[in-house]
């Protein structure tokens, strides 16, 4: 079999996931018996990111064939299927092709959708790493995953809620485990109060909860010193007593950030902090073990008065919201066969515009479409009001703005004008952290007719 014959069954089995080029090219190339190296030097890519994109591809294959493959059995794996599958009846061929597509759904119209999805996750939270309702947004996830290689490095997710920023990040961690790192993970939302009653405390409890995590001694007065102060002890604690004892890469991931700027004396210390480590592992190799996450929510910003992003330093990963092909993919995950005639594109590209493409947004519909069978069009006539499946969240919104007159006023008018509005730079950073607008140049719409329809009438 050639790796020509080899994607032409892949089209085959999963008729729904579309290889990108840079995909197909790996594929052929490590089937042909190229290392990741050679690939990453006659394709001018970095060899990191050609690993990445390998490890994605394996974990597709590996769900589809219901077996584990990787680059040294993909060959072996392929052989085995086509020998099972040798002299098939229909029956059986079409059978196989269901099995070995989980991602993909070819219902007949006399079978009720439902009944591929009897069990549908409600859309609550991050998306769980082995949900059939991960969409992935390339290529920012291939690129955050790259990221995690890199010694020393720092990344942070900043976007509104709703858009997946921890389910994203749970999938770099997954990433990082699976090439052998360490992880600790810190949610500031599990900190009691008190814990950010100073930035003595804060540090103390950092220092603790990294130690359990990496089963080291916690030995925090040992190395604390009040004449040199809690940031150079918290330092001295890192250098001296946990870095030595990484043999492997270490990855400190925060998430729930954003709860840090509810205590500006603590905020405005520890992010220099944080930046004066990621500067010492440029030069200095225990630092450049490490590899630092951030995850903050930004609509929490306005009530700070952040003018600016509190992060200067990384890179800085931007969530889009999903696109036309990805909600149909969506929306075929969840049983819903009437996306792919012209009729149910139309109903896809109404669904679009009035969510803006958020992803919380579309899982809610699809999930209300599918397990309570509500009616597409009924589901978008009352989207904006006080009775339909987003009332929730536009509450949110309401609360949000309420309490800064000069945000309310500024969001009226965008949503009262039929062309886009310029806006103070202020005004316009603190409304888009807060997820309300997208800018064009610098002028504001609505970031969907969901928000514009909810407040011209509220």
């Amino acid at each position: 079999m050639t790796a020509d014959e080899a994607l032409a069954l892949l089209d085959t089995l999963l008729p729904d996931c579309t290889f990108n080029n840079l995909q197909e090219t790996v594929f052929c190339q490590v089937w042909e018996g190229k290392t990741y190296a050679e690939i990453a030097r006659e394709n001018d890519y970095e060899h990191s990111y050609i690993r990445d994109v390998g490890f994605k591809l394996w974990q597709i294959l590996s769900e589809a064939f219901d077996k584990k493959v990787t680059k040294s059995n993909l060959q072996s794996v392929f052989k085995q299927y086509t020998r099972t599958q040798a002299s098939p009846t229909s029956d059986s061929i079409s059978a196989s092709s269901a099995a070995f597509a989980p991602n993909s759904v070819s219902i007949s119209k006399s079978i009720d959708p439902s009944e591929f999805c009897p069990t549908i996750e409600f859309p609550s939270g991050p998306v769980p790493l082995k949900s059939r309702f991960y969409i992935e947004r390339e290529p920012v996830e291939t690129c955050a995953c790259s990221q995690v290689v890199k010694p020393g490095s720092f990344t942070y997710i900043e976007a509104p809620r709703q858009l997946g920023k921890t389910s994203l990040l749970w999938r770099m961690l997954a990433h990082a485990r699976s090439l052998g790192f360490q992880v600790v993970t810190l949610s500031l939302h599990r900190a009691e109060s008190q814990v950010f009653s100073s930035l003595d405390r804060f540090l103390r409890w950092f220092c603790a909860n990294v130690s359990r995590q990496l089963k080291v001694s916690i030995e925090i007065d040992r190395y604390w010193n009040e004449d040199l102060g809690s940031k150079i002890s918290c330092t001295a604690y890192f250098e001296e007593h946990l870095l030595p004892t990484l043999k492997i890469p270490l990855v400190i991931a925060f998430d729930e950030f954003n709860r840090l700027f509810e205590y500006p004396d603590i905020s405005r210390e520890f992010l220099p902090l944080l930046r004066s480590w990621y500067e010492e592992g440029k030069e200095l190799e225990p630092w450049q073990n490490l590899r630092w996450i951030v995850v903050s929510a930004t609509d929490v910003y306005v009530p700070f008065e952040l003018s600016a992003s509190p992060f200067e330093v990384g890179l800085a990963v931007k969530l889009p919201k999903f696109t036309l092909t990805q909600v149909c993919d969506l929306a075929q995950r969840y049983g819903l066969v009437w996306v792919k005639t012209p009729k149910g594109k139309d109903r896809i590209e109404q669904l679009i515009q009035m969510t803006g493409g958020c992803p919380k947004l579309m899982r809610l519909a699809f999930y209300h479409i599918s397990r309570y069978h509500v009616d597409p069009e009924q589901l978008l006539e009352e989207a904006p009001t006080q009775t339909g499946i987003y009332s929730d969240i536009l509450r949110h919104y309401l609360a949000a703005l309420r309490p800064h007159p000069e945000l309310e006023t500024a969001f009226k008018q965008v949503v009262n004008a039929t062309e886009s509005v310029e806006l103070d730079p202020i005004v316009a950073y603190r409304l888009q952290s807060l997820g309300t607008i997208k800018l064009e140049r610098n002028r504001a719409k609505p970031i969907c007719d969901l928000l514009r329809l909810y407040f011209k009438s509220n």
